[in-house]
């Protein structure tokens, strides 16, 4: 009876394990572009739910461009205290683990690449923060610290150390089958369960000691990226964010300009909070920030000063030159394109442009409110007009006077008006 039961125990606890996944699956997720804090949360908040889960590997297709060092960072640290054995396979074929992205590959208990992928490129670039030419002692002591960072991720792993220092001070990159053969990565595979079926029964060493791989044949379970995850990737585009920060002082604008409207406020405002916090992840240029606000500084005074559009033109190429440098990074997934440069300063240009038109028209056109409107109208003397009398003008009563004489009924015209009198003379006289 005892046996019984402990076998019964025994299958209710197997069925409960395996429905939460043990040790029957290996976790994934895919990262596509730039590596950044939205990608590296996503990645060591998967990682833990692999680990809790009690994964047999985890296992992350890697397509990057490369990123910010403080993310990846954030992701090698995660995979250096993993509890399980972490994949990284640069998939699918045409994919490459750039600059961020081959420090992870190095850092992976195993690192795979499909066929027709490439890696490296790791030298660390610099960006703005208000100094456009960073100072050349500093370069030096961020590429030596790269360096020895690779260098002890690489040893570690039991890689090519002077490929990985190579990847830093020269920029090398290599292909997957060259990867294999100078011991960068440690195999080709088509595809992720060709992968799995050749890592069976390989030996890895993780934090806790060395453990066999069981992968063949094992289900793969993808974790999907969370909407906040995306969301926060999505905004920490250089595109995005700066047309975020382009409808952010625009919205604002129009708001003090019109106040009461409300609605351009409230998009200004979080428009340009969403863009502060990508500008976070995104170290901006001072220089190239303050030229777009004496560009926009410029369309203003165009309205508020007449000068044949000479402010308009100064402000779009003070806009265009700001934007190329506010993320100067040629060939970076950190720049910003020009299309959205030129979409953005011709849509600026336009707008503002035609606010002046507006403004002109508005200014040239005859005032119809006021006293002044009524200049030009035409009425009726309601009695003799001479040094004062009444006229109907404009569906009103007004005290009029007249340099000549009017008599009522006839028609008149007002020529000026003095506080509440207004000044007529015959109609055709």
């Amino acid at each position: 009876m005892r046996r019984a039961c402990a076998v019964a125990l025994f299958f209710l606890l197997y069925l409960v394990c395996a429905s939460q996944g043990y040790p029957n699956e290996v976790y994934s997720v895919k990262i596509q572009g730039a590596i950044n804090p939205a990608s590296a949360g996503f990645i060591v908040e998967s990682l833990a739910k692999a680990e809790k889960g009690k994964a047999e590997a985890f296992l992350i297709l890697l397509d990057t461009p490369g990123g910010l060092d403080t993310s990846m960072r954030e992701i090698v640290k995660s995979i250096m205290e993993s509890a399980i054995p972490v994949i990284v396979y640069v998939y699918p074929s045409g994919a490459r683990a750039a600059s961020a992205g081959s420090v992870i590959l190095l850092a992976s208990h195993v690192a795979a690449m499909a066929p027709g992928t490439n890696a490296g490129a790791a030298h660390p670039v610099s960006i703005g923060r208000g100094q456009e030419k960073p100072d050349k002692t500093m370069m030096e002591k961020v590429t030596k610290d790269a360096e020895a960072y690779v260098r002890s991720i690489a040893k570690q792993r039991g890689r090519n150390e002077e490929w990985a220092a190579k990847s830093v001070k020269e920029s090398a990159s290599i292909t997957a089958s060259d990867a294999v053969e100078q011991r960068v990565a440690d195999l080709v595979a088509t595809s992720p369960d060709e992968l799995l079926a050749n890592l069976d029964g390989r030996e890895v060493a993780i934090k806790k000691g060395k453990v066999v791989l069981k992968t063949r044949g094992k289900k793969i379970t993808e974790i999907v990226m969370p909407p906040k995850y995306r969301f926060l990737s999505y905004i920490s585009d250089p595109n995005v964010a700066y047309i975020l920060m382009m409808m952010g002082i625009y919205g604002i604008l129009f708001e003090i300009y019109s106040p009461g409207a409300i609605f351009p406020g409230v998009v200004g405002g979080i428009s340009l909070i969403l863009a502060l916090y990508a500008f976070q992840t995104i170290p901006i240029s001072f220089a190239g920030l303050f030229l777009i606000l004496l560009g926009i500084l410029f369309f203003i005074l165009e309205i508020k000063i007449v000068s044949h559009g000479v402010l308009g033109i100064a402000g779009i190429i003070s806009l265009v030159i700001g934007s190329i440098m506010l993320i100067d990074l040629p060939s970076s997934v950190l720049s910003i394109s020009y299309a959205t440069i030129i979409v953005v300063a011709a849509v600026s240009g336009i707008f503002f442009f035609g606010v002046i038109s507006y403004a002109i028209k508005a200014q040239l056109s005859r005032v119809k409110t006021g006293g002044e409107g009524l200049i030009g109208e035409e009425g009726v003397a309601r009695t003799d007009i001479g040094e004062s009398g009444k006229v109907f003008v404009h569906g009103e009563i007004w005290n009029g006077r007249s340099d000549e004489p009017i008599r009522e009924g006839e028609k008149i015209v007002v020529t000026g008006v003095q506080g509440l009198i207004v000044e007529v003379k015959r109609k055709g006289g």
